[in-house]
């Protein structure tokens, strides 16, 4: 008998960082604010998350929180949220954490507002993760993807993942195949016991990782990871490219 798909209904988008790397045009518009290619970088991952069936979004807010705050609530696709941080940033753990009572007792979708961007495949990639997601096993399922076939990466990957898709951590000077893709479905039980106040989301990877129970997915297609000015002309020319 074919299991119905659990399918999140809900997502949350962060929003809320300093987009430092991407001074000096963070000076005076938020990262997630971005064009590339004529369109915001959250509205790209907005998006893909309307095309997901996602019906309710929370966006978490702190620098120039008012322009990310009147852009997302222009959007008539979903209901919109605001999670407020303007008093205290919490990084992408507590800015997450603090989200919760807004989000549910269900697994939802978590996208970076600045680094999920990506050309879809054959497939949407939402919808690999919603076939591979499995509640028993999973606290976490993130996207990463191919770093050799990526655009704007310059890192040394971020995970390891065996066949059956568990995930850990690349050695401390090693190089790993896959970088987080900034798309995850996260369950709520994975903030269990979680620290209070400002933390990294890294705490309860590595926490998810001694328990077995971090898990990744492919991505199909191109990541095209905006960290700097330079990387979005790079991705104009990659969708370009992709388009012709």
């Amino acid at each position: 008998m074919n299991q119905q798909r659990f399918r999140p209904s809900k997502a949350m988008i962060l929003a809320a960082g300093l987009g430092k790397r991407m001074r000096p045009l963070t000076a005076t518009t938020p990262k997630p604010l971005i064009e590339v290619n004529g369109q915001a970088l959250i509205d790209h991952g907005m998006d893909r998350l309307a095309a997901a069936g996602v019906r309710t979004c929370v966006v978490n807010v702190h620098y120039l929180a008012d322009l990310v705050e009147v852009h997302v609530r222009r959007r008539s696709d979903m209901e919109i949220l605001i999670s407020d941080e303007r008093e205290q940033l919490l990084e992408t753990g507590g800015g997450i954490k603090n989200a919760l009572p807004l989000l549910g007792a269900d697994p939802f979708f978590q996208l970076n507002a600045d680094t999920c961007y990506w050309i879809e495949g054959v497939k949407p990639n939402l919808e690999h993760m919603v076939d591979a997601w499995d509640e028993d096993r999973m606290d976490a399922l993130l996207l990463v993807a191919e770093t050799v076939k990526s655009v704007g990466y310059a890192g040394r990957g971020d995970f390891e993942m065996s066949k059956d898709g568990s995930l850990t951590r690349r050695l401390e000077k090693g190089v790993t195949p896959f970088a987080y893709a900034g798309a995850a479905i996260l369950h709520p039980r994975f903030f269990e016991d979680a620290p209070e106040g400002p933390f990294s989301m890294n705490i309860l990877f590595d926490r998810a990782i001694e328990s077995g129970r971090l898990f990744g997915v492919q991505m199909e297609g191109l990541w095209l990871h905006i960290g700097t000015p330079d990387a979005i002309r790079a991705a104009e020319y990659a969708v370009g490219g992709s388009a012709a």
